[in-house]
């Protein structure tokens, strides 16, 4: 059942998506990459799913107690975790898309499919922020997408050297505003405060403010006022991070599609190649990351202090982890055939059902009006539910996929993008 559940189906009559040999190892790859990534990024989010979501950087805001033992998970975290599984998946997200313009031009297609379903990404990573959670990051990826089709003829070398000056620019723009943060957040103990101290001081107030409020709703089970808070207070944020992050956001699909189209997850790709580069970017980029935690934690893990090293200090080194975990994984990927492998590879395969679904397992877990352990767990507390919630996105894919073609979302998905009902059923 294994082999079937994880095997591509060849192209059809009714198949959207012609698929060619080479197209099919470097699926398989990808499926492989993108399940572990899934379940990195709810490492990553488990504590904004479980604490207010200002207690994802800053340890302050956990309505449980953080003490030394916590701070220094709150280092591994940051050292092996943030900002890592995110940039795997944007950079994965760039060769999908990639691949899915492959398929549309060997169909006569053009960019105006891929455009109707960035759009249908983007409705539903709206529906995700407003009616779920305000971590979405499907409304980013659908911005970006946009940004990216004017890219996807240009040659793989030219999306290579585009994506890292981007994200060198982006590295620039972040750590300046991580500057002014840790400029402005601040300051001698009574001495006066500047305009931008005070201004910092109201903004986390604020922020802080507003965590407790929505700690007050999830808590006590109003769905409706949890919603009408979002729509109120947080209607325009997701155009506001999709701006903010669009500096990382693009240059990373941007270095996924040269690198999906160099070869890098290609059945043919230099092995040894791939194992040294992989080894020495995790391996650097690690190294450079440590120093930053260990001056955060220091620091006593300020508001501003941590927000700047999460945005601004990491994201250099953030970059050659990246990679280097794309590469050391597309190494790895064609020895993954065992037991855990598979269901890894399946678990990419629905991985956009993996993601929502997630959420949707999350807010019957800790929301009010189901199980109600909102701001009760402390972060060790978390980490287990986060293995709970491992082991349900490895199990149920592999008997989904033994009898359908596709996630239910991306089945959805599919049949939004195209515009008409397609085959689900083996």
């Amino acid at each position: 059942m294994d082999q079937t559940a994880t095997r591509r189906p060849a192209a059809t009559s009714d198949s959207p998506e012609p698929v060619s040999g080479g197209q099919t190892s470097r699926i398989a790859s990808l499926d492989f990459i993108r399940g572990i990534a899934v379940l990195g990024i709810l490492a990553a989010n488990i504590v904004a799913f479980g604490q207010p979501m200002t207690a994802y950087m800053y340890p302050d805001a956990f309505l449980t107690p953080h003490g030394a033992a916590e701070d220094w998970m709150w280092v591994a975290q940051f050292v092996l975790i943030d900002g890592k599984m995110r940039g795997l998946f944007t950079l994965l997200f760039g060769a999908g898309v990639y691949l899915f313009m492959e398929r549309a031009w060997a169909k006569g297609l053009g960019r105006r499919l891929q455009a109707r379903r960035l759009f249908w990404l983007g409705i539903i990573g709206l529906l995700h922020f407003y009616l779920l959670w305000k971590g979405d990051i499907l409304f980013l990826y659908a911005v970006s997408g946009f940004l990216l089709l004017a890219f996807v003829k240009r040659a793989a070398r030219t999306q290579l050297v585009s994506g890292v000056l981007g994200y060198l620019l982006g590295c620039l723009v972040y750590g300046a505003m991580a500057s002014g943060m840790t400029a402005g957040g601040g300051g001698a103990p009574g001495a006066p405060m500047s305009e931008m101290q005070r201004s910092m001081a109201e903004q986390m107030r604020e922020d802080l403010a507003d965590g407790r409020l929505e700690t007050a709703l999830i808590s006590s089970g109003d769905y409706a006022g949890y919603v009408a808070h979002s729509f109120a207070e947080h209607a325009f944020d997701p155009l506001v991070l999709a701006g903010f992050f669009v500096l990382e956001t693009v240059p990373l699909m941007l270095i996924g599609m040269a690198l999906y189209r160099m070869g890098l997850f290609a059945a043919g790709a230099d092995r040894r190649k791939l194992l040294s580069w992989g080894l020495t970017g995790v391996i650097v980029g690690t190294a450079l990351t440590i120093p930053i935690a260990l001056r955060m934690l220091q620091g006593g893990l300020g508001y501003w202090d941590t927000l700047a090293a999460f945005m601004g200090w990491s994201m250099l080194p953030r970059l050659p982890v990246v990679i280097g975990l794309a590469a050391l994984l597309a190494w790895l990927a064609p020895r993954a055939n065992g037991w855990l492998g598979r269901r890894l590879a399946a678990a990419g395969r629905t991985a956009f059902t993996n993601y929502l679904g997630t959420t949707v397992l999350m807010v019957l877990v800790f929301h009010g009006w189901a199980g109600g352990l909102f701001g009760e767990l402390t972060r060790g507390q978390l980490y287990l539910v986060m293995l709970g919630a491992w082991a349900v996105m490895l199990a149920w894919p592999v008997w989904w996929l033994a009898r359908y073609r596709y996630g239910p979302l991306e089945w959805l998905w599919r049949c939004l993008t195209y515009g008409r009902r397609l085959p689900l059923r083996r």
